[in-house]
């Protein structure tokens, strides 16, 4: 089981909606949530200005671009990205070792104009939407396991501080990877929601007992009718016993 602190720190709330609802669930979470994400959605609508605004209210920020370009590209926009405020970046790891490389080199620079405090780096290994047929369908032939960790070995020995993955694959990475490593789950689904467009999902603690470090949840908190008394129930949840992933 996780301490108060720690289960309130394991949860990333998707703010996957416009900035007037994103901050309404800011205000509505204050003093409880430490952690939110700003995917493409919401950053392309508002820019830059959405991620300060969140911090403005004392809470942490993904980003969650899934950058991938030419390497050149990709460091300019890690830099650009990280001098927002961002506290974590997502990166496709399918763009190379050397793509990664240089989206350390631009958080690195960043971190010079912003007092040393450097946005950590996490790889998307395969979406939690994909399976098997569509791996196949772009000319990826491995399964999906073995695809996630190709993907994840060569992201962070790269330089990527860890990754995303489904939670059917935090426990193999947690091994793969080391205790340092940050493993960011969504696919996470608290016990009764709806699955939705996700394919390799499980509750918040078997995640979070399967070695993962933070759980993405967004629409089983964002949509709920009470949207503290769900984010409280996941926290409950991490609160109690969480499952041995070994057995």
């Amino acid at each position: 089981m996780l301490s108060d602190d720690a289960a309130r720190d394991a949860i990333i709330v998707a703010l996957d909606c416009d900035r007037e609802t994103a901050l309404d669930l800011a205000r509505s979470l204050e003093g409880r949530a430490r952690w939110v994400k700003v995917g493409m959605t919401l950053f392309y609508a508002e820019g830059p200005s959405i991620v300060g605004a969140l911090r403005a209210r004392g809470l942490k920020v993904f980003l969650d671009l899934k950058l991938h370009d030419i390497p050149f590209q990709v460091r300019g926009a890690a830099r650009a990205a990280s001098l927002t405020g961002a506290d974590l970046l997502s990166i496709h790891g399918a763009g190379g070792s050397a793509m990664v490389r240089e989206a350390r080199a631009g958080v690195e620079e960043a971190a010079a104009k912003r007092d040393g405090r450097r946005t950590r780096l996490l790889a998307i290994s395969v979406l939690t939407s994909m399976g098997p047929d569509a791996l196949a369908e772009v000319g990826v032939e491995a399964p999906v396991a073995e695809q996630v960790d190709r993907l994840a070995r060569l992201s962070v020995s790269a330089g990527s501080d860890g990754v995303v993955c489904s939670p059917q694959e935090a426990a193999r990475l947690r091994e793969l990877l080391g205790p340092q490593a940050l493993i960011v789950t969504p696919g996470v689904r608290p016990l009764g929601a709806a699955v939705g467009d996700q394919r390799r999902v499980a509750t918040p603690a078997v995640a979070i007992g399967a070695g993962a470090s933070k759980l993405v949840i967004g629409r089983p908190i964002t949509q709920a009718p009470d949207v503290v008394r769900a984010f409280e129930s996941v926290v409950e949840e991490l609160e109690g016993p969480l499952p041995d992933a070994s057995a």
